[in-house]
């Protein structure tokens, strides 16, 4: 059996419920197809990102960017097969979304998106070389761990959602308090963490010969959590920002 992983897009019966392909899947055509989806994201992303600073509203583009991402998110996750032709169109939805809300950010508080953009990407090149030298291991009990924490902040988000349309904020969530700010600090931390289980779940459905396809699969897991981590450093960014 395959690893769980803490990504939600990414769990033990992913590769087991496809047959294996005579091309498999390999860890160099993941990287290729991440960087590829990485490519029209940032693409996507500038965009947006112009159109905002060109005096266009971009909050549509943006409630519109982030529907589609969530819907494309749920159909890739369930159908795999279907990402090596969903998955591109995952990245400009979300590029779409994470340009406008950059650009919005950057209006507040000038260099922001540059400081989480570089923070993101140092995080994900740390972890990539604690797991490849083996400083970070992905154990069944960090996984386990990892993913619980992952559902219980899916949970409260969820919460803070539902209770927001009746008016209800979640105490904490969202303030820049030292809590508020602690809270962020924690989910940064887990959103992080993901990346491990990422490449522990890629690593092995590569060893496997998991189809050519979920090459695709792969790339859209780390895109998932990419976003997630760079949108929760952003918002701890203002957060702190905002108490200056």
């Amino acid at each position: 059996m395959i690893g769980r992983s803490g990504n939600p897009t990414l769990n033990d019966n992913t590769f087991d419920r496809h047959d294996f392909a005579h091309d498999p899947m390999t860890i160099g055509g993941t990287v290729n197809k991440a960087f590829m989806t990485l490519a029209l994201l940032i693409a996507a992303a500038i965009v947006s990102w112009t159109m905002y600073f060109n005096g266009y509203n971009v909050g549509g583009l943006a409630i519109g960017g982030a529907v589609a991402g969530f819907i494309l998110a749920l159909v890739i996750s369930f159908k795999p097969s279907a990402a090596q032709y969903l998955v591109p169109v995952y990245a400009v939805a979300e590029g779409i979304f994470l340009g406008a809300l950059s650009a919005t950010y950057e209006t507040l508080y000038y260099g922001i998106t540059m400081q989480a953009a570089l923070i993101t990407i140092s995080v994900f090149i740390a972890l990539l070389i604690a797991y490849k030298t083996r400083m970070i291991r992905a154990t069944e009990n960090f996984k386990l761990g990892v993913f619980a924490a992952t559902a219980g902040i899916a949970i409260v988000y969820l919460l803070s959602f539902i209770l927001g349309l009746f008016g209800i904020s979640v105490p904490y969530l969202h303030d820049n308090s030292l809590i508020g700010i602690g809270i962020s600090v924690v989910i940064v931390i887990i959103a992080a963490l993901n990346f491990v289980l990422d490449f522990d779940f890629i690593e092995s459905g590569a060893q496997q010969g998991a189809p050519k396809y979920m090459e695709w699969y792969g790339a859209f897991g780390l895109m998932v959590t990419l976003v997630w981590l760079y949108v929760e450093i952003i918002r701890l960014l203002a957060k702190l920002r905002s108490r200056d």
